[in-house]
């Protein structure tokens, strides 16, 4: 059985007991829940690919509870340090290279010579951290290539049975994974979009690269897989009609004719359409194959602001599955 503890002192402190012995604990927080086990410890970081299904090569970020935490395992330069004083604690994640010393167990980073670390902006979260006294290492709390979860029940009816225990903090915040910035070279690259836009972060930095590894390429960071997120029924995007036998997944005003929707934003809100994303998935998956639907048909989303983060995870949903 899974535990499912509340989010106060007795619950984090039980919640990093369970840790520091080795076992996986979910906990929110302000991007989706993740999956959580003592990042020094390799048995433990071996279970989370076990619970999850994970591919090896896929590698996992560390969280920490302050920036001078995690650049003790780090190499941080100039550029590593601005950006980690503006956006931590928050939903940025970067990939540095690794102490020569770092006590993280090298398959948290897929036995690369880098480490993705972040500091996350959350108060449950960090309070978990701080009680535990080491990283944490975690990716996304669902079984690998599935939707997100943005809350405890999420990480349950995917998870449960499979982990200790879910300490539950309540709803995500920001709703999408966090940015992923690999710093480990000389030029500046967006690896995944997410909570920090690229905006932002090229005000800091000038130009940024986008870039993905070549096929067959090594992954320096978690959500570079394909087909990734996704729910059961396939997934088709930027729908101007919707077939009499599909779900809709609206943002603004919704087309006609679906078996049933899930808004994103009547407003026509990026910021709401990430934090509702993966609820509107799986919500979609669930109610649509109820009623008959074959699919989800997705209306168009701006690629701006956060609108990037979520074009990038529904063109995953929507990626041939292999």
């Amino acid at each position: 059985m899974t535990e499912v503890l509340r989010a106060d002192k007795a619950g984090v402190t039980r919640a990093a007991a369970l840790l520091r012995d080795g076992a996986l604990v979910s906990f929110g927080t302000e991007t989706v829940y993740g999956l959580g086990a003592d990042a020094t410890n390799a048995d433990a970081v071996a279970a989370i690919f076990h619970a999850k299904g994970r591919p090896h090569f896929n590698p996992l970020i560390c969280h920490y509870t302050s920036l001078d935490s995690a650049f003790r395992h780090v190499v941080a330069d100039e550029r590593a340090r601005r950006v980690a004083q503006r956006f931590w604690p928050g939903p940025l994640t970067l990939v540095l290279p690794r102490q020569p010393d770092c006590p993280v167990a090298l398959l948290t980073g897929a036995g690369l010579d880098t480490l993705a670390v972040r500091v996350p902006g959350h108060e449950a979260a960090m309070a978990l951290l701080r009680e535990v006294g080491r990283p944490i290492a975690a990716p996304s709390a669902n079984r690998s290539g599935q939707v997100s979860p943005t809350s405890a029940q999420h990480v349950l009816d995917g998870l449960g049975g499979r982990i200790a225990a879910v300490l539950d903090s309540g709803p995500c915040a920001v709703g999408v994974e966090s940015t992923v910035l690999d710093l480990s070279g000389p030029e500046p690259t967006l690896l995944r979009p997410g909570g920090v836009t690229i905006q932002d972060l090229e005000s800091l930095l000038g130009p940024i690269r986008r870039g993905t590894p070549p096929t067959g390429g090594e992954l320096r960071s978690p959500g570079l897989l394909p087909s990734h997120y996704a729910p059961e029924l396939p997934v088709r995007l930027n729908v101007e009609t919707v077939a009499e036998d599909e779900a809709l997944l609206a943002f603004g005003p919704p087309v006609s004719g679906a078996r049933c929707q899930f808004q994103l934003s009547a407003a026509g809100s990026t910021v709401e359409a990430a934090a509702r994303l993966f609820e509107g998935l799986r919500w979609l998956d669930a109610e649509g194959s109820h009623v008959g639907a074959r699919g989800i048909a997705v209306m168009p989303i701006p690629d701006d602001g956060l609108g990037v983060a979520v074009n990038d995870r529904l063109q995953r949903a929507a990626a041939p599955r292999g």
